[in-house]
């Protein structure tokens, strides 16, 4: 396993504790050896030469028996100090060809269920090991604001709370209870912080933030993630109030390091340091910017090609500190022996790489994941009873829209087909996807329904060539299910947008339809909410599955035809127009009126909101005591019934608010939630405590505050004031 100088050290014995076999093999290793641990590079070219030459500690975009060379080549050098591999596993291991790709993590919020997340996280690992992997770029704790920053599929939505519960799900689904155990890897929060707080939604730009507001919104899931245990953060590209946060020391070291606890390693975002010369201009050359990137708490550097010989020359000027480089070599040595990697290595069996990847056991959570997460969003009466779910009068159904056999488009972001990192991008095997055609067709048959389908249009492409056939379908159809969004092209990194609007034929092919006069059902397969308010008026049903994974299709076709109760609800807010934004369910009050121009300020669905097959009323709300001292709990209750003739799922909200304070608060915030399965019938009361952390405020010098005075409590099915029954208390002074 190791050269053969180094079996005879104690840093090899796996019976001495971490911090002895850092401390060990610290001594034994040169500068350059420490810097190298430093470097993450791009293990596409020059990667034999980089451990060799450099003793590079990390790569990344290599995979399978390129992984096992190098770790093999790693070992033969004289300290044999191992390598670790990370990549891009953001809802799956979904750069390997036949992996399992789950939802993406919006689709997956909806759920309100951490469960789906922590599974995710145990079978991408599962996956990932199997091919040589350690390391993981996830969860993503961005928070959702601008909708028209091209990366708001890959978070959990706008709400800090909900974020953190999710993310921190996640981060335990990766690593496990412990680092060592043959099916944990490495997790890691990012973008640290505020990188979706971007001027205008362009992706990277400046973010326009006080450290208040910071706080408020943006730090609060990083902080459940060190909570967590989460071992590695990565720094986000962006400058706020003229820093870059590579270079924020505030961020990095003063809040992460010493007010946090952090005890993992930093990596930077990919060529984050170069960036900072040739795209932010902050410094004349890389060589300048690396002296104050170590200096402000960096351990890592991800593919920047200039840092190692940059960070070496700045040690020989003394503009780099050899204490700042030890304590970054230190914290990555003992991430790498906590992961076994210098004990056994994690050689990958390529041989059963194929059982393990994809497998049966494996893909079957796919499904229970996608039902949860779709969002009913309209469901129209029609003939004195709602339109969904289809009854025995539809016999006759035409599928159409660009997405309805789309399984790029359904996959989504940072999987097959997006080509972030040139892996695997020919695209998913066909066979392993159930689109929504798939679904609708295969549960048609077993009811003896016959389907029709045209593509209708282009999501991309304004053209209308095959408009006309697709209305022909429908017009003989008894319903038609239209699916529509966006695609690839439209979403991701540095794919920010203009507007918020179904593209290309796709509003001339719904409104073809809809003259047709055939009940009209929508699925929406697209990355983050539109502008859809042709929709809410004119559709008769609209069911939001954002990128619900492999299974995706399966999914839409059992709640289309009833067999699974829809029970998913927003994680964002859809704004009635682009100018409307922020949308957020999170205002501050101040406003004058409640327009925003011509347009209805509210939502056109809000955070919270989503419909069932059945209803659910909430009753007696109370509050064990009325008056409490700060510090004391606060026990709240309330019974919520299904009301419906059908067994549900409820997601009830509990949301909270500071009546009168200091500094401005949102007006309610999301401090609970419990996804409950009732019978038809049957009522449940549910029990939910809160502490001072959900009472408190973010204070003018940063710290959390819990003024005396009256709190308000909301209860119920969304965040929509008319959903939420009220309750007050007392905090006393």
């Amino acid at each position: 396993m190791f050269g053969s100088m180094a079996a005879r050290h104690p840093y090899t014995d796996p019976e001495l504790s971490v911090p002895e076999r850092v401390r060990d093999l610290m001594e034994r290793m040169s500068i350059e050896e420490m810097v190298g641990q430093m470097v993450q590079a791009d293990g596409r070219a020059n990667a034999e030469a980089l451990v060799r030459e450099r003793r590079v500690g990390s790569f990344l975009h290599i995979l399978g028996e390129k992984t096992v060379e190098l770790q093999r080549l790693a070992a033969e050098t004289e300290l044999g100090i191992p390598l670790i591999f990370g990549i891009d596993a953001i809802h799956g291991h979904a750069f390997w060809p036949g992996s399992t790709v789950f939802p993406t993590q919006l689709t997956l919020s909806s759920s309100y269920h951490p469960d789906h997340l922590r599974v995710m996280g145990r079978i991408t690992a599962r996956e990932m090991l199997a091919t040589g992997l350690h390391w993981t770029f996830s969860p993503v704790l961005c928070i959702a604001r601008d909708l028209r920053w091209g990366r708001v599929g890959e978070t959990f939505g706008e709400d800090p709370y909900l974020i953190g519960e999710l993310g921190r799900a996640l981060i335990e689904g990766y690593q496990g209870n412990d680092l060592a155990h043959p099916e944990a890897v490495l997790a890691c929060a990012k973008h640290f912080a505020g990188y979706s707080e971007t001027v205008g939604g362009r992706d990277a730009s400046e973010a326009d933030l006080s450290e208040r507001k910071l706080r408020t919104y943006f730090l609060p899931p990083f902080r459940e993630a060190v909570r967590a245990g989460c071992r590695t953060f990565m720094t986000a590209y962006q400058c706020i109030d003229g820093v870059a946060c590579v270079v924020n020391r505030r961020l990095l070291v003063e809040i992460l390091r010493d007010e946090w606890g952090f005890d993992g390693f930093v990596v930077t975002d990919w060529d984050n340091v170069g960036r900072t010369h040739h795209q932010q201009h902050l410094y004349p050359s890389i060589e300048a910017a690396v002296p104050d990137v170590v200096r402000a708490g960096n351990d890592m550097v991800m593919v920047t090609p200039a840092f190692y010989d940059a960070a070496l020359a700045g040690l020989r000027r003394g503009s780099i500190d050899r204490g700042d480089i030890e304590a970054a070599c230190r914290r990555i040595l003992a991430e790498k022996l906590a992961l076994g990697l210098f004990d056994h290595k994690r050689y990958p069996d390529l041989e059963r790489a194929p059982e393990v990847v994809g497998s049966m056991a494996h893909r079957e959570p796919l499904l229970r994941a996608a039902l949860d997460s779709l969002v009913l969003l309209k469901n129209v009466e029609r003939d004195g009873a709602p339109l969904l779910p289809f009854g025995a009068g539809v016999r006759r159904m035409a599928v159409l829209g660009p997405n309805a056999d789309d399984t790029l488009a359904q996959l989504g972001d940072w999987s097959f087909g997006s080509g972030q990192a040139s892996l695997s991008t020919e695209g998913h095997p066909r066979e392993l996807v159930t689109t929504v055609l798939d679904g609708l067709r295969d549960r048609a048959t077993r009811g003896g329904i016959a389907i029709s389908y045209a593509r209708g249009c282009d999501v991309i492409d304004p053209g209308e060539s095959g408009i006309a056939e697709a209305a022909k379908l429908a017009a003989a159809a008894d319903v038609a299910v239209v699916v529509v969004g966006d695609r690839l092209e439209l979403v991701g990194e540095e794919r920010d947008r203009s507007d918020l609007e179904l593209t290309g034929g796709q509003p001339a092919l719904l409104a073809a339809v809809k003259a047709t006069g055939v009940p009209l059902v929508v699925v929406l397969i697209n990355s983050k909410p539109l502008v859809i308010p042709w929709l809410a008026e004119h559709a008769d049903a609209i069911l939001e599955a954002y990128n619900p994974g492999m299974e995706g299709g399966r999914a839409v076709a059992e709640v289309l035809f009833g067999d699974h109760n829809p029970s998913g609800k927003l994680t964002v807010s859809f704004p009635r127009s682009l100018g409307s934004q922020p949308s957020s369910y999170q205002v501050v009050p101040g406003w004058h009126g409640s327009k925003h121009g011509h347009y209805d300020a509210q939502p056109l669905f809000p955070f919270g909101f989503g419909l069932s097959y059945t209803t659910f009323g909430y009753a007696h709300l109370a509050l064990e005591q009325p008056r409490v001292k700060r510090g004391q709990p606060v026990t709240v209750s309330i019974e919520v019934t299904n009301q419906g003739d059908r067994a549900g799922t409820e997601i009830a909200e509990l949301y909270l608010r500071d009546l009168y304070s200091t500094l401005s608060t949102p007006t309610k915030r999301l401090r609970r939630f419990a996804r409950i399965e009732l019978r038809q019938g049957e009522t449940r009361r549910l029990e939910f405590t809160l502490v001072d952390e959900d009472l408190a405020y973010v204070g003018r010098d940063g710290q959390p505050v819990v003024e005396p005075g009256e709190f308000e409590v909301m209860v119920g099915g969304s965040s929509r004031d008319e959903d939420l029954l009220r309750a007050r208390f007392v905090v006393e002074g």
